[in-house]
Formats: structure tokens, sequence, C-alpha cells
């Protein structure tokens, strides 16, 4: 099985895919990851796709984050299942105020080692505007409309809960 999850920043991307790999014993890949080094510095772009284009090698995998540069289409092409969150700005951001302060000044597990949790007024910008362009929008409607039968969209908590409550064999 392979599965793609993209949304918006603060949607819970990350948490899903490790959520996933640990109920299906599959191998996930959070593409943060693959774009940060220690300390928020960004990797080498060919280091980082060969990262990624050796994971896709893998017989079954979930990939999660956006990144277009890092294979996108190949991924949403292979993958078995789609899953967008596309969360509303205002939810992300509460979603993102509490993983600051879970997190404050140590690394997430979905991040590089020694690349600190913190809050921006950039990343701020980021998830009100920046990152919910009208072409942003439009290419999650892309996705949707090019692959309806392996795309679920996820768009508050309550439809997240209840993705994670579905029995592992209906997919």
């Amino acid at each position: 099985m392979k599965i793609a999850i993209l949304g918006y920043s603060g949607s819970g991307k990350s948490t899903l895919a490790a959520y996933l790999g640990k109920q299906y014993g599959i191998s996930y890949l959070h593409l943060d990851q693959v774009q940060f080094t220690d300390n928020w510095q960004t990797r080498p772009e060919t280091v980082a796709k060969e990262i990624v284009e050796d994971f896709m090698g893998k017989p079954d995998w979930i990939i999660d984050g956006n990144y277009t540069r890092y294979y996108q289409a190949e991924r949403l092409k292979q993958a078995d299942q789609i899953v967008l969150l596309l969360f509303s700005r205002y939810a992300a951001l509460w979603r993102i105020f509490k993983r600051t302060v879970r997190y404050h000044g140590k690394s997430r597990p979905d991040m590089a080692a020694n690349s600190p949790e913190h809050f921006s007024w950039e990343f701020f910008w980021w998830i009100i505007w920046k990152g919910r362009t009208s072409n942003v929008r439009k290419h999650y409607q892309t996705i949707q409309n090019q692959y309806p039968q392996k795309v679920i969209v996820i768009k508050n908590q309550q439809q997240l809960n209840a993705f994670y409550r579905r029995p592992k064999n209906s997919d």
C-alpha cells in the first residue's frame, strides 16, 4: 500500500503518517525531515530528491508533505490512497499553537534533530495567507479532480477523528 498525505500546514499530516505507518506496519517519510537537516538547515536539493526517490522505490510507503519538487506528481500517481488534510486556517493555527507549546525548545519527532520548535511571524503569515493562495487551493482541487477514486478529503477534527477510528481493513 502506498499513501500520500498532503494538506495545509498544521493540519496533522505527520501525525497521521506516523499513525498509519504503525497501523499498517509501513515505513513512512516526513518530507520536512527531507527538506531540513539539523538546526533548520536546508538539505541540498539533489540529496533530498535522492532520498525521496529511494524511498518511493519501496513496495509500500507513506509520505507526508506537499513539496511539489520532491516528486509530488509521481507520488500522487503511485499512491493507492491520497489523504488531503484541508483544515481551516484558524483550526490549523490553533493546532500549531498547541504544537508549539508542547514542543517549545525541543525537536518534534517528525523534524530533524536539533531543530527546536519555534513560532515566527513569517510562519504565522504562511498559515493564514501565503500557504492558502488561490493557486494552492486550485492545486488541491486539481488533485481531487484527477484522482477522485483514491482521494480522501478531511476538513476538520471530527472528520479526522472518524478517519482514525475506521477499521483497519476499510481501505
